[in-house]
């Protein structure tokens, strides 16, 4: 689950709750067993997901689905909408995206069909699991079906076609496919470039066209990281590691229909025009964006530095105003809000966004700025961290902690087999409180799951996201696109698995209908969270005072 942070940027976003209250970790003794069903929950939840589905809502009911998943990771019913869910979304994002556009109309069929075989290769060689081809294939023929219902992919493609000879079509195409033998890669290849000649010859539609759709097919098969990256999308993964691009510095995400602005980023050319987190979009270059992707957005948004959008928006309560913002480029922080919260007791703070290249250095500049202010303690935030570089995060960790064991990972293939170790050269011992959420996932997981085995420190907050999986980036040498593969798994110090686990807190921040008895007082608005860390931290201040006494 991963935010994109260029011009404008697509995202899955976790549901708000209304209220957090703090209890500690170890649960309370009951005298009485209660059998709780869920089913009234998990149908409500289907139930809200199929109306976003009816209004075409993809990308919204997408989160709506994973959000579901996490709280009820065994049922069969939200894993068939969030895949189907998946598949219209992925249709819609590809073809707002001009470089896969592109591909369609200029790449010829055979080297459409090279294109999918190095797919193949790279899976086959690199993939954390053995690959199964015909479900590759079978998964490949889902997205070309579903790809022929959607506006966006019939718009650009097909010429004239009904109902009634579409849904023949698929039929047919099913018929053909399901006896062939398709046991190796190069029996995926025959399969595919037989499914292109026979949607030509039935509906009239490029053959490379369909090709991509097997190719995206095959690599959304494998896991809900792993994915085909067009041009663009390639582009900005790059971007994303050195931590800077060209654009406007928002985070965007769709909300009702409505583009919503999560974030603008500090020093951007969005802020010093005066927008504002939880702004909305109203209409890009005169063009509303009303029931927009957040994709499509991005498209609009995006541009050559020196180059000027005009916008409408309008924050909560205010007339919408108009505004012309400057595209230049924007040095993506990864660690903000650096500053002492409280200087009776030496508590400082800082919020770590992400895991990219310019971390660690950021990181130390960080740490010598508040050690010079007087730091005692200290609260790294890894809320909303959706990972980043496996080597930052070891490197990161590795400031705290002495030695041992920061993180291992296993891969089919032994070279994807590592341990990484602490170093005590540099270490930094000042007491440790790490916030983490439900949206701390990967990298972010990896550094609060050492702390927490090493004893290090304190891991406040809830559960984090549950993603103990290593992708590598893999350009293919034919073309500027590229491929994302899971490749490895990560386990903790101890050798407990990440995945659909998570890291649990020492101290829970749980959810709540209304405030309990014993709640902690809020240090910074209604900030919970950040609430039970500063006690944590003054707790671990005293104890260290205690140490130096004895």
């Amino acid at each position: 689950m991963r935010r994109r942070v260029l011009s404008a940027l697509s995202a899955l976003y976790l549901a708000a709750f209304a209220l957090l209250v703090v209890s500690q970790a170890v649960a309370q003794q009951t005298t009485a067993i209660s059998i709780v069903t869920h089913s009234a929950e998990i149908d409500s939840l289907l139930q809200d997901g199929r109306r976003m589905e009816v209004e075409c809502r993809w990308g919204e009911a997408l989160s709506h689905y994973e959000e579901a998943i996490r709280q009820f990771p065994h049922d069969a019913g939200l894993k068939r909408r969030f895949s189907f869910t998946r598949l219209h979304y992925d249709v819609g994002r590809r073809y707002a995206d001009r470089s896969f556009c592109r591909a369609i109309e200029t790449l010829p069929f055979e080297e459409a069909l090279e294109l999918y075989d190095r797919v193949l290769l790279k899976i086959e060689s690199h993939y954390v699991d053995v690959p199964h081809w015909k479900e590759l294939v079978e998964h490949g023929t889902d997205n070309l079906s579903v790809a022929l219902s959607e506006p966006a992919f019939v718009d650009r493609n097909l010429v004239e076609s009904s109902s009634t000879v579409t849904d023949e079509f698929r039929s047919e195409l099913r018929r053909m496919l399901e006896p062939l033998p398709i046991a190796t890669r190069r029996d995926a290849g025959y399969a595919v470039s037989a499914a292109a000649a026979l949607t030509r010859q039935r509906l009239g539609l490029s053959p490379t066209a369909v090709v991509l759709e097997y190719l995206c097919g095959a690599t959304n098969a494998l896991d809900r990281y792993s994915a085909y990256l067009t041009p663009d999308q390639l582009n900005e993964v790059y971007s994303q590691i050195e931590g800077n691009f060209v654009g406007l510095g928002i985070e965007l995400k769709a909300d009702g229909g409505e583009l919503l602005i999560v974030r603008v980023i500090t020093g951007s050319p969005a802020q010093q025009a005066g927008m504002l987190d939880g702004d909305r979009i109203l209409a890009v270059d005169g063009r509303s964006t009303r029931n927009l992707t957040t994709d499509q957005a991005a498209n609009l948004l995006q541009g050559a530095a020196g180059s000027t959008v005009n916008l409408i928006v309008v924050t909560s309560g205010e007339q919408p105003r108009r505004l012309s913002v400057c595209r230049r480029r924007v040095d993506v922080p990864s660690i903000d809000r650096v500053k002492i919260i409280d200087r009776q007791h030496g508590i400082a703070y800082l919020r770590l966004a992400c895991f990219q290249k310019t971390t660690c250095r950021d990181l130390d500049e960080a740490l010598w700025k508040l050690h010079r202010k007087g730091m005692k303690s200290l609260i790294v935030d890894l809320r909303g961290n959706p990972g980043g570089l496996l080597m930052t995060a070891v490197e990161v960790v590795d400031k705290f902690v002495e030695r041992g064991v920061i993180v291992s990972t296993r891969g089919r293939s032994t070279q994807e087999d590592f341990t990484y170790t602490a170093r005590v050269p540099g270490t930094w011992r000042v007491p440790l409180v790490v916030i983490i959420d439900n949206d701390s996932a990967s990298a972010a997981e990896i550094v609060a799951g050492a702390i927490r085995d090493h004893r290090r420190g304190t891991v406040v907050g809830v559960r984090s996201y549950g993603k103990g999986s290593v992708q590598g980036i893999f350009p293919l040498d034919m073309s500027t696109a590229g491929v994302r593969l899971t490749t490895a798994k990560f386990y903790s110090p101890t050798g407990r698995p990440y995945t659909r686990i998570g890291v649990e807190p020492d101290v829970t921040v749980r959810l709540a209908a209304k405030p309990i008895d014993g709640q902690i007082v809020p240090v910074d608005g209604d900030d919970a969270m950040l609430s039970a860390a500063v006690q944590a931290a003054r707790g671990l201040g005293r104890s260290q005072q205690a140490r130096n006494l004895r």
